[in-house]
Protein backbone atom coordinates (compact mmCIF):
# COMPACT_ATOMS: atom_id res chain seq x y z
CA UNK A 1 0.00 0.00 0.00
CA UNK A 2 1.37 3.60 -0.71
CA UNK A 3 2.54 5.66 2.49
CA UNK A 4 -0.12 7.77 3.92
CA UNK A 5 1.32 11.12 2.13
CA UNK A 6 0.79 9.75 -1.17
CA UNK A 7 -2.68 8.40 -0.48
CA UNK A 8 -3.64 11.72 0.78
CA UNK A 9 -2.57 13.00 -2.34
CA UNK A 10 -5.15 15.85 -2.94
CA UNK A 11 -7.22 15.12 -6.74
CA UNK A 12 -8.60 18.83 -6.65
CA UNK A 13 -7.93 22.36 -5.80
CA UNK A 14 -10.60 22.30 -3.23
CA UNK A 15 -8.65 19.58 -1.25
CA UNK A 16 -5.47 21.40 -1.54
CA UNK A 17 -4.61 22.58 1.90
CA UNK A 18 -2.43 26.19 2.04
CA UNK A 19 -0.94 28.56 -0.27
CA UNK A 20 -4.47 30.50 -0.32
CA UNK A 21 -2.62 33.82 -1.48
CA UNK A 22 -1.91 31.16 -4.64
CA UNK A 23 -4.92 29.12 -4.91
CA UNK A 24 -7.84 30.70 -2.76
CA UNK A 25 -10.97 32.45 -4.07
CA UNK A 26 -9.81 35.01 -6.80
CA UNK A 27 -5.87 34.09 -6.76
CA UNK A 28 -3.57 34.19 -9.46
CA UNK A 29 -3.22 30.58 -10.11
CA UNK A 30 -6.53 29.40 -9.71
CA UNK A 31 -8.05 32.13 -12.01
CA UNK A 32 -5.43 30.84 -14.38
CA UNK A 33 -6.57 27.19 -13.98
CA UNK A 34 -9.88 27.96 -13.92
CA UNK A 35 -9.25 29.84 -17.31
CA UNK A 36 -8.04 27.11 -19.04
CA UNK A 37 -4.84 28.98 -19.62
CA UNK A 38 -1.57 28.03 -18.40
CA UNK A 39 1.78 29.25 -18.77
CA UNK A 40 5.22 28.31 -17.95
CA UNK A 41 6.23 28.90 -14.94
CA UNK A 42 7.83 27.58 -11.54
CA UNK A 43 7.06 27.04 -8.19
CA UNK A 44 9.66 27.99 -5.19
CA UNK A 45 9.29 26.87 -1.70
CA UNK A 46 10.43 24.65 0.92
CA UNK A 47 9.99 21.16 0.91
CA UNK A 48 6.93 18.88 1.53
CA UNK A 49 4.58 21.88 0.53
CA UNK A 50 2.84 21.24 -1.94
CA UNK A 51 4.51 22.17 -5.28
CA UNK A 52 4.48 18.22 -6.80
CA UNK A 53 0.49 18.06 -5.93
CA UNK A 54 -0.57 21.66 -7.54
CA UNK A 55 1.12 20.28 -10.63
CA UNK A 56 -0.69 17.34 -10.91
CA UNK A 57 -3.99 18.88 -10.02
CA UNK A 58 -3.42 21.88 -12.85
CA UNK A 59 -3.15 19.04 -15.42
CA UNK A 60 -5.80 16.82 -14.45
CA UNK A 61 -7.70 20.16 -13.96
CA UNK A 62 -7.13 21.20 -17.68
CA UNK A 63 -7.36 16.99 -19.06
CA UNK A 64 -3.65 17.55 -20.66
CA UNK A 65 -1.07 14.73 -21.14
CA UNK A 66 1.63 15.35 -17.89
CA UNK A 67 4.88 14.26 -18.20
CA UNK A 68 7.42 14.24 -15.16
CA UNK A 69 11.13 13.86 -14.74
CA UNK A 70 13.17 14.59 -11.58
CA UNK A 71 16.77 16.63 -12.02
CA UNK A 72 17.94 14.22 -9.59
CA UNK A 73 17.70 11.30 -11.82
CA UNK A 74 17.30 12.50 -15.34
CA UNK A 75 20.00 13.94 -17.74
CA UNK A 76 19.83 15.82 -21.02
CA UNK A 77 18.81 12.16 -22.98
CA UNK A 78 15.95 12.25 -20.66
CA UNK A 79 14.73 16.07 -21.18
CA UNK A 80 14.88 15.70 -25.26
CA UNK A 81 13.15 11.94 -25.65
CA UNK A 82 9.96 13.57 -23.35
CA UNK A 83 9.97 16.35 -25.53
CA UNK A 84 9.79 14.17 -28.81
CA UNK A 85 7.21 12.27 -26.82
CA UNK A 86 5.30 14.96 -26.18
CA UNK A 87 5.64 16.29 -29.97
CA UNK A 88 4.38 12.87 -31.18
CA UNK A 89 1.46 12.60 -28.96
CA UNK A 90 0.18 16.03 -29.75
CA UNK A 91 -2.66 17.21 -32.02
CA UNK A 92 -3.31 20.13 -33.52
CA UNK A 93 -6.31 20.94 -31.71
CA UNK A 94 -5.09 19.83 -28.40
CA UNK A 95 -3.44 22.27 -25.94
CA UNK A 96 0.34 22.22 -25.06
CA UNK A 97 1.33 18.71 -22.71
CA UNK A 98 2.54 19.60 -18.91
CA UNK A 99 6.32 18.62 -18.43
CA UNK A 100 6.56 18.68 -15.03
CA UNK A 101 10.36 19.09 -13.49
CA UNK A 102 11.07 18.43 -9.64
CA UNK A 103 14.30 20.08 -8.11
CA UNK A 104 14.76 21.65 -11.60
CA UNK A 105 17.89 23.46 -9.82
CA UNK A 106 19.50 20.84 -10.31
CA UNK A 107 19.80 20.74 -13.65
CA UNK A 108 23.04 21.98 -15.29
CA UNK A 109 22.68 24.58 -17.88
CA UNK A 110 23.10 22.17 -20.54
CA UNK A 111 19.57 20.51 -19.16
CA UNK A 112 18.28 23.69 -19.05
CA UNK A 113 19.32 25.44 -22.29
CA UNK A 114 17.79 21.58 -23.99
CA UNK A 115 14.80 23.19 -22.70
CA UNK A 116 14.25 26.24 -23.89
CA UNK A 117 13.24 25.40 -27.59
CA UNK A 118 10.70 23.72 -26.46
CA UNK A 119 9.30 25.86 -23.79
CA UNK A 120 9.44 28.69 -26.65
CA UNK A 121 7.64 27.23 -29.06
CA UNK A 122 4.99 25.98 -26.71
CA UNK A 123 5.62 22.05 -27.29
CA UNK A 124 5.17 21.72 -23.23
CA UNK A 125 3.92 24.19 -21.31
CA UNK A 126 7.11 23.94 -18.13
CA UNK A 127 5.89 23.74 -14.68
CA UNK A 128 9.50 23.69 -12.31
CA UNK A 129 9.34 22.84 -8.87
CA UNK A 130 12.65 24.25 -6.57
CA UNK A 131 13.48 24.77 -2.93
CA UNK A 132 16.18 26.79 -4.37
CA UNK A 133 16.13 30.61 -5.35
CA UNK A 134 15.88 30.22 -9.13
CA UNK A 135 17.47 33.87 -9.77
CA UNK A 136 20.72 31.78 -8.76
CA UNK A 137 19.60 28.53 -10.12
CA UNK A 138 17.57 28.82 -13.14
CA UNK A 139 19.42 30.58 -16.26
CA UNK A 140 18.37 33.37 -17.46
CA UNK A 141 16.84 32.55 -20.98
CA UNK A 142 14.38 30.10 -18.86
CA UNK A 143 13.58 32.16 -16.25
CA UNK A 144 12.61 34.97 -18.20
CA UNK A 145 10.08 32.46 -19.79
CA UNK A 146 8.42 31.65 -16.76
CA UNK A 147 6.74 33.44 -13.95
CA UNK A 148 7.71 32.34 -10.44
CA UNK A 149 5.45 31.76 -7.84
CA UNK A 150 6.08 31.27 -4.00
CA UNK A 151 4.95 28.81 -1.55
CA UNK A 152 5.16 28.87 2.00
CA UNK A 153 5.28 26.55 4.88
CA UNK A 154 2.15 25.42 6.21
CA UNK A 155 0.81 27.09 8.79
CA UNK A 156 -0.36 25.26 12.27
CA UNK A 157 -4.09 25.49 10.84
CA UNK A 158 -2.83 24.00 7.50
CA UNK A 159 -1.55 21.52 9.23
CA UNK A 160 -3.91 20.74 12.21
CA UNK A 161 -7.09 20.31 9.41
CA UNK A 162 -4.60 17.82 7.32
CA UNK A 163 -3.81 15.76 10.26
CA UNK A 164 -7.70 15.72 10.61
CA UNK A 165 -8.46 15.11 7.44
CA UNK A 166 -5.85 11.93 7.49
CA UNK A 167 -7.73 10.61 10.77
CA UNK A 168 -11.30 10.47 9.53
CA UNK A 169 -10.92 10.07 6.07
CA UNK A 170 -7.72 7.97 5.22
CA UNK A 171 -8.92 4.03 4.36
CA UNK A 172 -6.31 2.95 7.17
CA UNK A 173 -6.12 5.64 9.84
CA UNK A 174 -9.90 5.78 9.85
CA UNK A 175 -10.60 2.38 10.95
CA UNK A 176 -8.22 3.06 14.23
CA UNK A 177 -9.47 5.53 17.19
CA UNK A 178 -7.13 7.85 17.33
CA UNK A 179 -7.00 10.96 19.73
CA UNK A 180 -4.58 13.96 19.39
CA UNK A 181 -4.65 14.76 22.90
CA UNK A 182 -1.34 17.28 22.23
CA UNK A 183 0.11 18.86 19.24
CA UNK A 184 3.27 20.94 19.89
CA UNK A 185 5.43 18.05 18.92
CA UNK A 186 4.23 16.79 16.20
CA UNK A 187 3.80 20.81 14.60
CA UNK A 188 7.32 21.10 15.96
CA UNK A 189 8.52 18.09 14.17
CA UNK A 190 6.82 18.57 11.06
CA UNK A 191 8.44 22.31 10.42
CA UNK A 192 5.15 23.51 8.21
CA UNK A 193 5.75 20.47 6.11
CA UNK A 194 3.03 18.63 4.97
CA UNK A 195 4.91 15.23 4.27
CA UNK A 196 6.77 15.17 7.19
CA UNK A 197 3.44 16.00 9.68
CA UNK A 198 1.42 12.72 7.76
CA UNK A 199 5.09 10.52 8.09
CA UNK A 200 4.97 10.92 11.75
CA UNK A 201 1.52 10.27 11.84
CA UNK A 202 1.44 7.16 9.87
CA UNK A 203 4.81 6.36 11.90
CA UNK A 204 3.36 6.71 15.32
CA UNK A 205 0.13 4.98 14.04
CA UNK A 206 1.84 2.02 13.40
CA UNK A 207 4.11 1.50 15.72
CA UNK A 208 0.88 0.30 17.88
CA UNK A 209 -0.33 -2.87 16.42
CA UNK A 210 -4.02 -2.70 17.48
CA UNK A 211 -6.04 -0.34 19.83
CA UNK A 212 -6.54 3.46 21.02
CA UNK A 213 -3.72 5.79 19.53
CA UNK A 214 -3.05 8.58 22.12
CA UNK A 215 -0.77 11.78 20.66
CA UNK A 216 1.24 13.25 22.95
CA UNK A 217 3.83 15.42 23.08
CA UNK A 218 6.15 12.54 24.66
CA UNK A 219 5.00 9.72 22.07
CA UNK A 220 5.97 11.79 19.25
CA UNK A 221 9.01 12.69 20.48
CA UNK A 222 10.16 9.41 21.68
CA UNK A 223 8.75 7.52 18.51
CA UNK A 224 10.66 9.77 16.41
CA UNK A 225 14.59 9.19 18.66
CA UNK A 226 13.70 5.52 17.58
CA UNK A 227 13.42 6.27 14.15
CA UNK A 228 15.59 9.70 13.22
CA UNK A 229 15.37 8.54 8.79
CA UNK A 230 11.63 8.92 9.17
CA UNK A 231 11.50 12.43 9.55
CA UNK A 232 14.37 14.31 9.77
CA UNK A 233 16.53 14.53 6.31
CA UNK A 234 16.78 18.71 6.81
CA UNK A 235 17.40 18.54 10.64
CA UNK A 236 20.12 16.03 12.61
CA UNK A 237 20.19 13.42 10.86
CA UNK A 238 21.83 15.53 7.86
CA UNK A 239 24.53 16.70 10.03
CA UNK A 240 25.03 13.22 11.66
CA UNK A 241 25.19 11.93 8.08
CA UNK A 242 27.90 14.63 6.88
CA UNK A 243 30.13 14.22 9.64
CA UNK A 244 30.47 10.19 9.47
CA UNK A 245 31.16 11.52 5.62
CA UNK A 246 33.53 13.06 6.80
CA UNK A 247 35.06 10.95 9.44
CA UNK A 248 35.26 8.15 6.65
CA UNK A 249 37.13 10.11 4.80
CA UNK A 250 39.76 11.30 7.58
CA UNK A 251 39.48 7.67 8.64
CA UNK A 252 41.15 6.31 4.84
CA UNK A 253 37.62 4.17 4.64
CA UNK A 254 36.15 4.64 1.09
CA UNK A 255 33.99 1.92 1.68
CA UNK A 256 32.18 3.94 4.47
CA UNK A 257 32.54 6.98 2.53
CA UNK A 258 31.14 6.06 -0.57
CA UNK A 259 28.36 4.60 1.62
CA UNK A 260 27.63 8.04 3.69
CA UNK A 261 27.97 9.68 0.22
CA UNK A 262 24.90 7.09 -1.39
CA UNK A 263 23.14 7.75 1.76
CA UNK A 264 23.37 11.68 0.94
CA UNK A 265 22.85 11.30 -2.28
CA UNK A 266 19.13 8.80 -1.62
CA UNK A 267 18.27 11.30 0.62
CA UNK A 268 17.98 14.63 -1.75
CA UNK A 269 21.47 16.27 -0.34
CA UNK A 270 22.20 19.41 -2.11
CA UNK A 271 25.32 17.86 -4.85
CA UNK A 272 27.04 21.49 -4.30
CA UNK A 273 27.01 20.70 -0.41
CA UNK A 274 28.93 17.68 -0.75
CA UNK A 275 31.21 18.56 -3.57
CA UNK A 276 32.00 21.86 -0.84
CA UNK A 277 32.48 19.75 2.19
CA UNK A 278 34.81 17.57 0.07
CA UNK A 279 37.12 20.30 -0.68
CA UNK A 280 37.24 21.38 2.78
CA UNK A 281 38.32 17.73 3.33
CA UNK A 282 40.86 17.90 0.88
CA UNK A 283 42.74 20.81 2.47
CA UNK A 284 41.52 20.32 6.26
CA UNK A 285 42.58 16.06 6.54
CA UNK A 286 44.66 15.10 3.59
CA UNK A 287 46.63 18.87 3.13
CA UNK A 288 50.15 18.60 2.17
CA UNK A 289 50.17 14.71 2.26
CA UNK A 290 49.06 14.62 -0.92
CA UNK A 291 48.21 17.96 -2.95
CA UNK A 292 46.91 16.34 -5.41
CA UNK A 293 43.16 16.24 -3.01
CA UNK A 294 42.65 19.80 -3.88
CA UNK A 295 42.93 19.53 -7.30
CA UNK A 296 40.78 17.27 -7.36
CA UNK A 297 38.40 18.12 -5.38
CA UNK A 298 38.22 21.31 -6.48
CA UNK A 299 37.96 19.96 -10.33
CA UNK A 300 34.86 17.51 -8.90
CA UNK A 301 33.37 21.03 -7.42
CA UNK A 302 33.82 22.31 -11.10
CA UNK A 303 32.86 19.48 -13.00
CA UNK A 304 29.78 18.82 -10.90
CA UNK A 305 28.16 22.54 -11.79
CA UNK A 306 29.20 21.29 -15.71
CA UNK A 307 27.75 18.27 -15.80
CA UNK A 308 24.30 17.97 -12.95
CA UNK A 309 22.48 15.02 -11.98
CA UNK A 310 22.69 12.13 -12.11
CA UNK A 311 25.87 11.91 -13.94
CA UNK A 312 27.47 14.22 -11.23
CA UNK A 313 26.93 11.37 -8.71
CA UNK A 314 29.61 9.69 -10.52
CA UNK A 315 32.21 12.90 -10.22
CA UNK A 316 31.34 12.65 -5.98
CA UNK A 317 32.37 9.36 -5.69
CA UNK A 318 35.58 8.84 -7.71
CA UNK A 319 36.62 12.42 -5.63
CA UNK A 320 35.61 10.81 -2.17
CA UNK A 321 37.07 7.34 -3.00
CA UNK A 322 40.30 9.68 -4.07
CA UNK A 323 40.56 11.50 -1.07
CA UNK A 324 39.77 8.31 1.65
CA UNK A 325 42.61 6.72 0.28
CA UNK A 326 44.94 9.28 0.06
CA UNK A 327 47.44 9.73 3.08
CA UNK A 328 47.07 12.07 5.54
CA UNK A 329 47.92 15.36 6.89
CA UNK A 330 46.54 17.95 8.95
CA UNK A 331 49.85 20.13 9.28
CA UNK A 332 48.80 23.63 7.25
CA UNK A 333 45.01 23.38 9.23
CA UNK A 334 47.64 23.49 13.06
CA UNK A 335 49.37 25.37 10.91
CA UNK A 336 47.23 28.19 10.66
CA UNK A 337 45.41 28.08 13.72
CA UNK A 338 49.00 28.17 15.61
CA UNK A 339 49.70 31.31 13.40
CA UNK A 340 46.42 32.80 14.28
CA UNK A 341 46.61 32.31 17.98
CA UNK A 342 50.27 33.56 17.48
CA UNK A 343 48.91 36.94 16.18
CA UNK A 344 46.51 37.19 18.72
CA UNK A 345 48.94 36.76 21.68
CA UNK A 346 51.79 39.04 20.38
CA UNK A 347 49.79 41.84 18.17
CA UNK A 348 50.67 43.46 15.18
CA UNK A 349 54.52 43.56 15.40
CA UNK A 350 56.20 45.44 12.80
CA UNK A 351 57.64 44.04 9.69
CA UNK A 352 61.71 43.91 9.30
CA UNK A 353 63.24 46.95 7.75
CA UNK A 354 64.57 44.73 5.05
CA UNK A 355 61.02 43.27 3.78
CA UNK A 356 59.64 46.59 3.59
CA UNK A 357 58.09 47.64 0.09
CA UNK A 358 59.55 50.69 -0.54
CA UNK A 359 57.98 52.45 -3.62
CA UNK A 360 58.79 56.45 -2.45
CA UNK A 361 62.26 57.80 -1.48
CA UNK A 362 61.69 58.60 1.32
CA UNK A 363 61.27 54.88 2.26
CA UNK A 364 64.25 54.29 0.64
CA UNK A 365 66.29 57.25 2.45
CA UNK A 366 64.56 55.21 5.75
CA UNK A 367 65.99 51.91 4.43
CA UNK A 368 62.98 50.39 3.99
CA UNK A 369 63.72 47.23 1.79
CA UNK A 370 67.76 47.99 1.65
CA UNK A 371 69.06 45.01 3.26
CA UNK A 372 66.61 42.41 1.39
CA UNK A 373 68.19 39.47 -0.67
CA UNK A 374 66.39 38.73 -3.70
CA UNK A 375 66.97 34.85 -3.56
CA UNK A 376 66.66 34.07 -6.99
CA UNK A 377 70.40 35.44 -7.20
CA UNK A 378 71.50 32.90 -4.64
CA UNK A 379 72.43 28.98 -5.73
CA UNK A 380 69.31 26.66 -5.06
CA UNK A 381 67.13 30.02 -4.86
CA UNK A 382 67.87 30.37 -1.37
CA UNK A 383 69.97 32.86 0.85
CA UNK A 384 69.39 32.94 4.65
CA UNK A 385 68.10 35.71 5.91
CA UNK A 386 65.63 36.62 8.71
CA UNK A 387 61.33 36.74 7.47
CA UNK A 388 59.63 37.28 11.33
CA UNK A 389 59.56 39.91 12.91
CA UNK A 390 62.36 39.94 15.85
CA UNK A 391 60.29 38.76 19.02
CA UNK A 392 59.42 35.64 16.57
CA UNK A 393 62.73 33.99 15.06
CA UNK A 394 62.74 31.23 17.25
CA UNK A 395 58.92 30.44 16.90
CA UNK A 396 58.24 27.12 14.71
CA UNK A 397 54.59 27.30 13.17
CA UNK A 398 54.66 24.66 10.52
CA UNK A 399 55.61 21.47 11.74
CA UNK A 400 56.37 18.29 9.06
CA UNK A 401 54.47 15.45 9.68
CA UNK A 402 55.31 11.77 8.92
CA UNK A 403 54.33 11.09 5.05
CA UNK A 404 56.27 10.89 1.96
CA UNK A 405 55.41 14.06 0.61
CA UNK A 406 55.69 16.46 3.46
CA UNK A 407 59.01 14.39 4.39
CA UNK A 408 60.72 15.15 1.23
CA UNK A 409 59.45 19.01 1.58
CA UNK A 410 61.18 18.79 5.14
CA UNK A 411 64.15 17.13 3.75
CA UNK A 412 64.84 20.11 1.54
CA UNK A 413 63.93 22.72 4.42
CA UNK A 414 66.58 21.08 6.33
CA UNK A 415 68.86 21.19 3.56
CA UNK A 416 68.56 25.13 2.93
CA UNK A 417 68.00 26.09 6.40
CA UNK A 418 70.89 23.69 7.87
CA UNK A 419 68.92 22.79 11.28
CA UNK A 420 65.88 24.89 11.55
CA UNK A 421 63.50 22.29 10.14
Amino acid sequence: MPPLAERLRPQTLDNYIGQKHLVGENAILRKMIESGHVASFILWGPPGVGKTTLAKIIANKLDRPFYTLSAVTSGVKDVREVIEKAKANRFFSQANPILFIDEIHRFSKSQQDSLLGAVENGTVTLIGATTENPSFEVITPLLSRCQVYVLKSLEKEDLLELAGRAITTDIELKNREIVLEETESLLRFSGGDARKLLNILELVVNAEESGKVIFTNETVTERLQQNPSAYDKDGEMHYDIISAFIKSIRGSDPDAAVYWLARMVAGGEDPKFIARRLVISAAEDIGLANPNALLIANACFDALQKIGWPEGRIILAEATVYLASSPKSNSAYLAIDDALALVERTGNLPVPLHLRNSPTKLMKELNYGKAYKYSHDFPNHFVEQQFLPDELVKERIWNIQNNPAESKLGEWLKFLWKGRY
